[in-house]
């Protein structure tokens, strides 16, 4: 892995997934009037003849693509992840996943990472659609992982749901890395606690398992980016070999990675004090600095150094976080 700062890459998803398209002539792509800002005018200059213009018409973006999927072809539907779930959540539901149709959902600037307040936030997209049966639902956390995702769930049976960020998009994994659509990568390994991440939360993750271990509590650090179907072994295992367990989400601890953690742990009759840092019930407000966000919500690298220290029961005060900038460019406006 990289060490931060990360390096920046832009528009790895736009890349990928022309490069999907130039190998697999099923593969379309539709655009909710936001060609440019989800990568894909590149898809638009290159294979015109597969690009389609659907308009600010989600709902009806969804159901044109179950029709697509229905004679054969592959439809990557892309908007933010708010337009993506919120509004055609009834069309996603009938027209693609009850059919089990293979139709991949792209929502772009997931959680807290769109200036643009609770209309553009999108904080319960993995709960909702967590909750469609057979659907996968996927957060990756970097560009190496985008650019293996986008060939991986070509041939997934059924609709996926993809959440990514836009903008400049870290490099955090060298190319070694690789990408699964079934299991979940330990990325640290140690004795004291098990913080599960994903997504924007895994460069925080990262940062916080480096101050623990400095303070003398070694992390096993998970790396879960397909919160369904989920890898409840690596999680399980993660979690019987530490003493307790922490979650990190740029989503509502309502419903999305914390909440699959937490019925791993029940279900297996695993006690463990745990811990989810996420959103805690609320809508953000915009910003013109993503970090700033992070930091009101409660989604800071503090913020998980101090989960682990409550989950661990220490009474002392737990290590002061240095906080490392971001990239400039890395906090994209709408």
């Amino acid at each position: 892995m990289h060490e931060p700062p990360y390096p920046t890459v832009l528009k790895p998803y736009g890349r990928a997934l022309l490069d999907a398209a130039l190998d697999r002539e099923e593969i379309l792509c539709l655009s909710g009037d936001l060609t440019r800002q989800c990568e894909v005018d590149l898809f638009q200059d290159k294979l015109p003849e597969r690009f389609i213009h659907a308009g600010m018409a989600e709902a009806n973006m969804m159901s044109m693509a179950g029709a697509l999927a229905r004679r054969g072809h592959i439809p990557f539907v892309h908007t933010f992840g708010v337009f993506a779930t919120r509004r055609p959540y009834d069309q996603i539901v009938n027209s693609i996943a009850y059919p089990g149709l293979p139709v991949r959902i792209i929502g772009f600037m997931p959680g807290v990472s769109s200036p643009g307040g609770p209309s553009h936030q999108a904080i319960e997209d993995v709960a909702i659609m967590r909750a469609i049966p057979g659907m996968t639902v996927i957060d990756v956390a970097d560009a190496v992982e985008i650019s293996q995702v986008v060939p991986a769930i070509v041939d997934v049976p059924g609709p996926v749901y993809l959440r990514l960020k836009r903008g400049e998009i870290p490099v955090i994994f060298d190319e070694s890395h690789t990408f699964s659509v079934d299991r979940a990568q330990v990325l640290l390994r140690g004795d004291a606690l098990a913080l599960v991440a994903n997504g924007m939360m895994l460069s925080t993750a990262l940062a916080a398992a480096r101050v623990l271990e400095d303070a003398g509590v070694p992390v096993t650090l998970v790396n879960a980016p397909v919160v369904k179907p989920f890898d409840s072994g690596t999680v399980l295992e993660a979690a019987r070999g530490a003493r307790a367990v922490v979650t990190a989400e740029n989503h509502s601890v309502i419903g999305g990675l914390g909440s699959a953690v937490a019925e791993t742990l029940a279900e297996a009759g695993l006690a463990r004090p745990l811990r989810r840092v996420g959103l805690k019930d609320t809508f953000a407000e915009g910003s013109k600095t993503g970090p700033h966000l992070f930091r009101k919500y409660g989604l800071g690298t503090q913020d998980v150094v101090n989960a682990a220290w409550s989950a661990l029961g220490r009474s002392d005060q737990p290590p002061t976080v240095t906080e490392v900038p971001v990239a400039p460019g890395e906090y994209a406006p709408v």
